[in-house]
């Protein structure tokens, strides 16, 4: 069996401890690292299971493939038709992203609540605008998040929300578990009552043809006045002209953004999110973690000896749902 391990920025390195269990778990098969998607090309053709991500122009050539552990967070950058109707099992970072993402939501809120972003920008002279910012500062004890999307970041989100004295309300298109830090789990067919609900609304949902543009001109309207938007999983979930408008109508308080609105990425410099005193935008970095990528070769290497048995992988990506 030839394994292929394509490092990149969510994979930077894989350990030689690592490499021995991957070694030792495939049944002492032959293990290839390479350091870039061109570095691949020449090994895709032979190679039965990789630890990476495959572009659609490539993905022809990969014949003997049969089971590819993704390196990215999200699986929509892999659904194109030629993957999603192949017999290749898709495996990827389902449930090990949470945390993270989590605590970057929170960052985002805090920014928001605390009048951080407004204090950093006018510092060193910002002792001036003390009341004005004391006056629009507020605590999240008592306050309702909803969360859109209860998989593992969801669930991480709520567990943060819980420490903070916060209630928590979620909606998700599946009948998932619903942990002790969830009030209330609903469908999707109750979203607009979730939004007019919360404080704070979440996104902790994938992109999939269903949630593209999910957060739209009606979806702004049926937000809380006063209320935030945070996204942490992907941006054209929410169509930036909505948004852009519901802050500027003042629909909604504000915004904080690790992934930027559709429909491209980044925002163009002369959007007029940028202007907006009550928008946080980081450059899609909510997905770093020191163990980020060592959670993901953990999951490889427990995997491997199922793929070896054929019992059922950990993580399985459902291609024709996108997650």
């Amino acid at each position: 069996m030839k394994i292929l391990i394509v490092t990149s920025m969510t994979l930077p390195e894989v350990t030689e401890e690592e490499l021995a269990e991957i070694y030792t778990a495939s049944g002492e098969g032959d293990i290839v690292v390479v350091n870039s998607p061109d570095e691949a090309k020449p090994h895709w053709p032979d190679t039965e299971v990789a630890l990476a991500t495959i572009d659609r122009a490539t993905f022809p050539t990969a014949k003997n493939l049969r089971w590819l552990q993704s390196t990215a967070a999200g699986a929509d950058m892999l659904m194109y038709p030629e993957l999603q109707a192949s017999d290749l099992v898709l495996t990827g970072e389902k449930g090990l992203v949470g945390p993270h993402l989590a605590d970057h939501a929170f960052a985002l809120l805090l920014s928001l609540t605390r009048q951080l972003k407004r204090a950093f920008a006018a510092a060193p002279d910002s002792y001036h605008l003390r009341p004005i910012l004391r006056k629009e500062m507020y605590e999240l004890e008592g306050k309702t998040l909803g969360i859109v999307g209860l998989g593992g970041t969801g669930r991480a989100v709520a567990q943060r929300a819980v420490a903070f004295g916060m209630d928590v309300i979620a909606v998700d298109s599946d009948d998932v578990p619903v942990p002790p830090t969830v009030k209330s789990l609903w469908g999707m067919d109750r979203f607009h009552e979730l939004l007019s609900k919360s404080d704070v609304v979440v996104v902790c949902c994938p992109l999939t043809p269903e949630t593209r543009g999910l957060f739209d001109d009606a979806a702004f309207d049926a937000m809380k006045p006063g209320s935030y938007i945070i996204n942490v999983t992907r941006g054209p979930i929410v169509d930036d002209g909505a948004v852009l408008r519901a802050i500027e109508q003042g629909k909604i308080a504000g915004a904080g953004l690790d992934v930027h609105p559709g429909p491209v990425e980044p925002l163009p410099v002369d959007h007029g999110l940028w202007r907006q005193d009550n928008v946080v935008i980081t450059p899609h970095t909510a997905g770093a973690s020191q163990h980020r990528a060592h959670r993901n070769i953990r999951r490889f290497i427990d995997n491997l000896p199922r793929y070896r048995n054929g019992t059922p992988l950990e993580g399985v990506v459902d291609k024709q749902r996108g997650f």
